[in-house]
C-alpha cells in the first residue's frame, strides 16, 4: 500500500517548529513524515532522540534525511561535500531514517560533461559506502536547474556509473528539466511524463511537488496521469507531499487537499 505524508520543507516560507510540524501531520492522519536537515535547530543526539521518539508515538515513520547542495565545485569543495553527506548518514542513524537525499552536480557547462559524470559517481559511491556500513541507503533526486540529474536518461546514467548496491533514487515530480513551476530552464522538448516512467522502478521514494492546489486538484502537473505511473510500476513505497505554491489560503489545509486528491486518485 502506498503510503502519503509530507516534507518539512512545504513550510519553509512560513516557518514552523519541527516540534510543529510533526504534531500537524499527525493532525492530518498522515502516514509519514520526512526531513530536511536544515530543519533541525541542534543535531545534539538527545535532541535527535526526542525528535524520534514524538515521531514514534505518533506514530509516524520517518521517510528521508535531505541534504542541501550537491556535489559540483574541485576537488577540496567535493571533499567537503562528501562529509557534509557523511554527517547527515549520522544523523539519519540516530533519528532511525532509512534514507538520506543527495543532489547531483549542479554546472553551466552543456558539452563534454562526462569528466563531471564520473567526479559525481565517485562521490556517491563513496557516500553509498560509508552509508552501508551504517544501514542508511543514499538517494538521488533529480533537479532541474542545470543539473546532471535534470532528465530521466542522465538519471539512469548516473545511476549505472555509481553501481552501488547502498545507492538508489528519489523521484521528485516537479524537478524535471521543463517542468511546469520549476525553478530552471523550460526545455520544450523535455518530456518529464516519460522520465517518471523511465527513472520510477529505481525510486525507493516519490516527492510529489503542488503549486496550486486550492481549487481541490493540482494546476500545473497532470497528477491523474502520474498516478497512472505509479499504478503500472507498481510502485508501493512513501510519496511525500512538497508544497511550493504562493497560494494565500491556510497551508495546512492546502496541504490536506493535496493528500485527499492524491488519495482518491490512487483508489480508483
Amino acid at each position: 500500500m502506498i503510503k502519503i505524508g509530507c516534507n518539512y520543507l512545504s513550510y519553509k516560507s512560513v516557518g514552523i517548529e519541527v516540534e510543529d510540524f510533526i504534531r500537524t501531520c499527525y493532525d492530518l492522519r498522515l502516514d509519514c513524515l520526512d526531513f530536511h536537515l536544515r530543519a533541525f535547530p541542534s543535531t545534539d543526539v538527545s535532541y535527535l532522540l526526542g525528535i524520534k521518539r514524538q515521531c514514534l508515538d505518533l506514530g509516524l515513520p520517518i521517510g528521508y534525511l535531505g541534504v542541501a547542495g550537491g556535489f559540483a565545485g574541485d576537488e577540496d569543495t567535493q571533499r567537503a561535500r562528501v562529509e557534509d553527506a557523511k554527517a547527515a548518514i549520522d544523523v539519519a542513524l540516530i533519528l532511525g531514517s532509512p534514507l538520506i537525499r543527495v543532489f547531483g552536480w549542479q554546472t553551466q557547462e552543456t558539452e563534454n560533461r562526462d569528466p563531471l559524470f564520473a567526479a559525481l559517481a565517485r562521490c556517491l559511491r563513496e557516500v553509498s559506502e560509508y552509508g552501508a556500513e551504517r544501514g542508511v541507503v543514499v538517494a538521488l533526486q533529480n533537479h532541474d536547474n542545470r543539473n546532471l540529474a535534470a532528465t530521466g536518461p542522465d538519471c539512469l546514467r548516473i545511476i549505472e556509473n555509481v553501481d552501488h548496491p547502498n545507492f538508489s533514487f528519489i523521484m521528485d515530480t516537479g524537478q524535471w528539466l521543463g517542468s511546469p513551476g520549476a525553478s530552471g530552464e523550460t526545455d520544450p522538448d523535455a518530456d518529464i511524463y516519460g522520465y517518471m516512467e523511465q527513472t520510477l522502478p529505481y525510486a525507493s521514494y516519490v516527492r510529489c511537488k503542488f503549486y496550486k492546489i486550492a481549487s481541490g486538484t493540482e494546476e500545473l502537473l497532470d497528477y491523474e496521469r502520474i498516478a497512472g505511473i505509479l499504478k503500472a510500476a507498481n510502485y508501493n513505497g512513501c510519496i511525500s507531499i512538497v508544497y511550493e505554491g504562493q497560494e494565500p489560503d491556510d497551508r495546512t489545509e492546502l496541504i490536506g487537499k493535496a493528500d485527499r486528491y492524491l488519495r482518491d486518485l490512487l483508489a480508483e
